[in-house]
């Protein structure tokens, strides 16, 4: 009888190993983050048993949309998904000094957010700032580490002037001086083709010795050679999904990547036939999602549009959307052409949220007003005041002189920002049941509170719409 070889110590160094994000980012771009927990909670068992780096289950879009769409207590979810995946490390993607919301928070609020997620299930948290402003990620990046749990500081990829290798491996040795414990270069547009991608990944392994994830998108079509070209340069993990959520704006599909990497030196050592079950769960909800149009098939189509302008396939569909409302979508190609413009004039950021929505937003009012710059939107006047960080570039000081000069800041946007954790907990007093309440509240406040109405409402089964907020002590 045969025995299976034992790895060696060389192959066991090259083994790529996999981080799924079906039921996080796969989910989120493919049907705008709008999965209930019941159409997960079949597969988790079968997911915990794969053997995943970690499974992406929190944080993004999945926190909004579980209080505004679904219906679901985010935190009540988060603690189901750690009793039914106990073996996995679970990971949450973070905003940095942004949170979850869109705005800067004060530090206290940024240290308990991270502190009630490890406590309630989250083992690893992968960190960024949309303008690679890492002064935006410290304090997210020093309370991971003080709560015990894995910190993943990501770079976030993009392609421009300002972006050599000495900015990227500058950012490489500044992370890893901050303590992170791992680096992940996030390719939200799927910019990152294989021919550079080699260099890339060399860099880094030279540059710092910790772990490098690389986290791409399909949207351009690129990103399962890339992954395969980042293997062979020494990638330590990469991100998939399980095929139902795989493919266009979402990742390459896992088991695409465990076959490709099959009986090589970077053997995932994932048994393709326990994909194959998760898989065959997830295509029922696939094909519901599909039915329903919640799954639009043109996020599933390759758009080379992303390697022409540079532009996420989210900021894409943003700008159609946009457009459309104001019965222009006849100036989609003169909008796109002005997104590059717009991007060198507020200093040539990574297009990530938020800026990717700043960015196409601009482009959009310089278009349809028939002059650049003639209205600014109100983030496009807080970028260009730097309350949002420090740009790559400097920003355009003609198109900066439109904004009160005495208003620009050049420190770390939250050292002007004092604690508001006792300010949030009297606020809440009378309705929050939990502190994890407390932090609902903070990041969005009004549709926390609908939120809480309905939880109220479902408590004594009454209609949320009949409760007098005055006298339920619900702030109105």
């Amino acid at each position: 009888m045969a025995t299976k070889k034992t790895p060696t110590n060389k192959k066991e160094a090259k083994r790529v190993k996999i981080m799924e994000t079906a039921i996080r980012d796969g989910q989120q771009s493919l049907i705008a983050t709008r999965m209930p927990f019941e159409d997960m909670e079949p597969a988790l068992a079968l997911m915990d048993d794969i053997g995943y780096e970690a499974i992406e289950c929190w944080g993004g879009a999945t926190f909004d949309s579980c209080i505004r769409f679904l219906d679901e207590d985010p935190w009540e979810r988060l603690r189901k998904f750690k009793e039914i995946m106990p073996k996995t490390p679970l990971q949450m993607l973070l905003r940095g000094q942004n949170v979850l919301g869109y705005r800067h928070y004060a530090d206290d609020v940024v240290d308990y957010f991270v502190k009630k997620s490890i406590d309630n299930g989250i083992d690893r948290i992968r960190i960024f700032d949309a303008l690679n402003d890492l002064r935006n990620v410290q304090t997210a990046v020093k309370a991971t580490k003080e709560y015990g749990a894995h910190a993943q500081v990501a770079v976030s990829y993009t392609i421009g002037e300002p972006y050599t290798p000495e900015y990227w491996k500058d950012l490489a040795l500044r992370i890893k001086d901050m303590g992170a414990d791992s680096i992940c270069i996030k390719d939200m547009a799927g910019l990152m083709v294989p021919n550079v991608v080699s260099d890339f990944i060399t860099m880094f392994k030279e540059a710092v010795d910790i772990p490098i994830d690389l986290h791409t998108h399909s949207t351009s079509g690129v990103a399962p050679i890339t992954y395969y070209k980042a293997a062979l340069a020494g990638v330590d993990i990469i991100d998939t999904a399980i095929s139902p959520f795989s493919g266009g704006t979402s990742q390459p599909a896992t088991e695409v990547m465990v076959e490709t990497f099959r009986d090589t030196e970077y053997d995932t050592g994932i048994d393709i036939s326990k994909l194959e079950k998760i898989a065959a769960h997830f295509s029922k909800i696939r094909e519901k999602d599909l039915a329903s149009g919640l799954m639009n098939t043109k996020v599933l189509a390759t758009d080379i549009n992303t390697l022409i302008y540079q532009v996420p396939g989210g900021m894409l569909s943003n700008l159609v959307s946009q457009l459309k409302d104001q019965n222009a979508e006849d100036k989609y190609l003169e909008v796109l052409q002005e997104v590059p413009r717009v991007r060198e004039d507020l200093g040539t950021p990574p297009l990530v949220t938020p800026s990717s929505q700043i960015v196409g937003t601009q482009a959009v009012l310089n278009v349809l007003m028939g002059e650049r710059y003639k209205v600014l939107s109100k983030e496009t006047q807080e970028i260009l005041k730097g309350k949002y960080g420090q740009t790559p570039m400097p920003m355009n000081p003609d198109v900066q002189a439109k904004i009160d000069k005495s208003e620009i800041i050049t420190c770390r946007p939250a050292d002007l920002l004092e604690p508001e954790m006792d300010k949030l907990r009297e606020e809440t007093k009378d309705f929050a049941e939990s502190d994890e309440d407390v932090l609902t509240y903070a990041l969005f406040p009004q549709v926390a509170v609908d939120f809480f109405k309905r939880r109220a409402a479902k408590k004594d089964k009454i209609d949320p719409d009949a409760i007098d907020t005055k006298n339920k002590s619900y702030p109105a």
